[in-house]
């Protein structure tokens, strides 16, 4: 097992020597890789956002904030994140300079660095997984979450995609690849069907995009639907993830634009924290959760209520992980 670590470990910035400066939650009683059910890694990779920016911070805000600000214990679940998940942070991908964010909209030059950064994604989350370990991948923006989704598709996972957006656009401002068409490219690419997809706490979307979702019997949990009838999606996710694989894939913006200052592309009637923490506790307990990915986090002026929030949302995650994960 060393030998893989030491392999992995040379794609990666330790977590003391990135910009958040500690390990994801710095909990007191360290883990070792070996002994680890869960590793996180960050990519601070931010060079498609359309609106506003920041999410290249994401990484260094979540281990900043897990680290001093959020306590580990969980209250509602009466048990500390250490009982359930052994978490080892192997530190943020090696991205050339170049390809952290752009300066300028060089399309060709924007496709190259997401074809480098997502093939390492693929590889790493290949080998995370193929070590019995859950990859969780803190970013960035959305786009992300396509290369890491592409690595366990042959697991055939039930996809929980938590967001604002339903990101199923062709192709945005000249770009096939980029934060709004990821879930798009995984169902055409033939990675994911559109059935096995369920988005939650859509509320902004094209025409084209709805019809795409319709086409593909992609199952949509619209923010008011939660709202309104949170018992639908509850029994509903109960059914579905039984005894199923899941992946996680969240985007910050699920939550309402009050509860998300820094995040590029915030949205009004969107979810708060007691709903989603009862959804994820309506997964069913025999699922098994094979990954996921905490994207769009960003940092502004010193504000880490968002960080905090995210923060928080990934503990309650990693609580999902049980025997056999």
């Amino acid at each position: 097992m060393n030998g893989k670590l030491n392999a992995l470990s040379n794609h990666f910035v330790p977590p003391e020597a990135t910009r958040g400066k500690y390990s994801f939650a710095d909990l007191p009683t360290t883990i070792s890789f070996e002994k680890s059910n869960a590793v996180i890694y960050g990519v601070p990779f931010e060079m498609t956002t359309s609106f506003g920016q920041g999410t290249f911070r994401g990484p260094e805000a979540m281990r900043l904030t897990s680290a001093k600000q959020v306590e580990s214990f969980l209250f509602e679940e009466g048990f500390d994140i250490s009982e359930r998940a052994g978490i080892f942070d192997i530190g943020d991908l090696k991205i050339p300079s170049y390809a952290r964010r752009a300066t300028r909209r060089n399309l060709t030059k924007i496709a190259h660095a997401l074809y480098e950064v997502g093939s390492k994604i693929t590889k790493i989350t290949s080998l995370l997984y193929q070590s019995n370990k859950v990859p969780v991948m803190m970013g960035g923006e959305h786009t992300l979450s396509y290369y890491s989704i592409k690595a366990l598709s042959d697991l055939h996972p039930v996809v929980l995609h938590f967001d604002a957006h339903r990101d199923m656009k062709p192709k945005y401002q000249g770009l096939k690849m980029c934060h709004t068409t990821p879930f798009y490219h995984l169902m055409n690419d033939g990675f994911i069907p559109g059935n096995d997809i369920i988005q939650i706490g859509i509320r902004q979307s094209d025409k084209e995009e709805n019809e795409i979702s319709k086409q593909n019997q992609v199952a949509t949990y619209d923010a008011w639907k939660v709202h309104e009838s949170p018992s639908d999606l509850i029994t509903f996710l109960g059914r579905v993830t039984k005894n199923a694989s899941i992946y996680i894939s969240f985007d910050i913006d699920v939550y309402d634009i009050s509860y998300v200052p820094c995040t590029g592309t915030p949205e009004p009637f969107g979810l708060d924290p007691f709903e989603i923490s009862l959804i994820l506790r309506s997964i069913c307990p025999s699922a098994k959760l094979i990954g996921f990915d905490m994207v769009e986090v960003s940092l502004k002026n010193d504000d880490y209520r968002e960080a905090t929030l995210a923060s928080q949302t990934m503990f309650r995650i990693l609580s999902l992980l049980r025997t056999g994960n």
